[in-house]
């Protein structure tokens, strides 16, 4: 469900505060940030498109495009949910892509299975088209300052611009901090190359996550559970988006409907192409990650940068990049590999089993996703298989160099 991470938006609601970003002067406005402020995502995509044909190796607007075509797919995404009633509540708030802001659509449309499905379709559209635009940029000194949180989006698709539809408000909403709109006109990030790679990374992530979504048949788990989510769903149980039952845990939530929706995580394999899709892109994620860091680590400039390597300060100031945490994320890209292509095995949970899990083979020999039965072990059983297991002092050194934030950090590395 991690699915708008791509947004920078949301790598900084999930790794950073903003209003601890350090202040600076702010940069001259370019014709792609304006495209970005207006929320002018096709007006800008058509007319770097023209640019592109007059000058098809400008990177920097190649660079620009893609950063273009990401917000207008985010901005779709966000219309899409608002459009079907994105409902805020307890249980929503578990998901980060249901968590954003959404306004409360006073005259939601109706949402069947099938459209959800598009939902997710539409932004792996999305995501390819982006993936496109930027694969062809070699230009290792390609730069695009931007700042990032002036980005404004027509979230509920009325045509107009609110005040609250930008991304400095919509981060004070989902954080409960108090950016102003003084610092963030202040605050630029100029990104390069690595960046650019470390873009790439992320489109790759959120479409192995896409694919895998989409590899399943939830229509059980919909059917049950969609009224959870939407405020008008499509289903054959009407009188569950009537009131809750007897065992409300307040607004439209009731345990009942909890335990149902954990029962129903039991899903199907309709189209396991996209699985086996789904290990291509992460594969593609870890083998970008080296190229980005490879750029950056060769910078020389110290220019707000984005991700700084250990001589560079990021503009992010309490995030210190050092070479050691390099040299471990490098390595936890290296073992994430040999876990990927089935060379070492996931350690089973299970006392006396000295077995470990085919990672590989869970993509590539897919079999219907029940997670109570993984959590107990019996579903991990067509995977294992004797081998070599991944070494937990790996992971431990990787704890104890991130000082206890890896998960914090690798949401920011890529």
């Amino acid at each position: 469900m991690r699915l708008f991470i791509c947004s920078l938006l949301l790598v900084f609601t999930l790794a950073f505060p903003l209003t601890s970003i350090v202040k600076s002067a702010p940069p001259p406005t370019s014709d792609i940030e304006q495209y970005l402020i207006n929320a002018q995502f096709k007006q800008g995509e058509t007319a770097i498109l023209a640019k592109l044909q007059q000058n098809p190796s400008s990177d920097r607007d190649r660079f620009g495009l893609g950063v273009v075509q990401l917000m207008g797919g985010t901005e779709r995404l966000m219309q899409s949910l608002y459009r079907y009633g994105l409902q805020q509540n307890y249980f929503t708030a578990f998901f980060p892509i249901l968590r954003l802001p959404v306004p409360v659509n006073p005259k939601p449309q109706e949402i069947t299975y099938a459209e959800s499905r598009t939902i997710l379709q539409n932004l792996l559209n999305d995501l390819d088209k982006v993936k496109t635009t930027l694969e062809p940029i070699k230009d290792n000194k390609v730069k695009l300052p931007l700042r990032i949180g002036l980005t404004r989006m027509d979230f509920n698709a009325d045509g107009k611009l609110e005040a609250n539809e930008s991304f400095w408000k919509t981060f004070n909403q989902l954080t409960g901090r108090q950016a102003t709109e003084k610092i963030v006109q202040g605050f630029a990030i100029a990104f390069d190359a690595g960046d650019v790679v470390w873009l790439r990374g992320y489109c790759n992530l959120l479409s192995a996550i896409a694919q895998t979504v989409l590899a399943h048949d939830g229509s059980k788990l919909f059917n049950s559970t969609a009224h959870l989510i939407f405020a008008k769903p499509q289903i054959p149980y009407p009188f569950l988006t009537n009131g809750t039952g007897a065992f409300n845990w307040g607004g439209n939530i009731d345990i009942s409907d909890v335990v149902a929706f954990i029962h129903l995580i039991n899903l199907p394999v309709i189209e396991p192409q996209r699985m086996t899709a789904a290990l291509q892109h992460l594969l593609k994620v870890t083998a970008l990650s080296r190229e980005s860091w490879k750029l950056i680590l060769a910078e020389t400039d110290n220019d707000r940068e984005w991700l700084p390597n250990p001589k560079q300060k990021g503009v992010i100031p309490n995030a210190v990049v050092t070479q050691p945490m390099i040299d471990s994320w490098l390595t936890f890209l290296n073992e994430t590999d040999t876990l990927l292509t089935g060379k070492k095995l996931v350690p089973f949970w299970r006392k006396r089993e000295m077995r470990g899990i085919n990672l590989n083979k869970v993509f590539t020999q897919p079999q219907p996703f029940d997670l109570v039965l993984w959590v107990q072990g019996t579903a991990a059983a067509p995977y294992l298989e004797p081998g070599v297991l991944t070494d937990a002092a790996t992971w431990q050194r990787l704890m104890q160099v991130f000082r206890g934030q890896f998960f914090q950090f690798a949401a920011w590395f890529n």
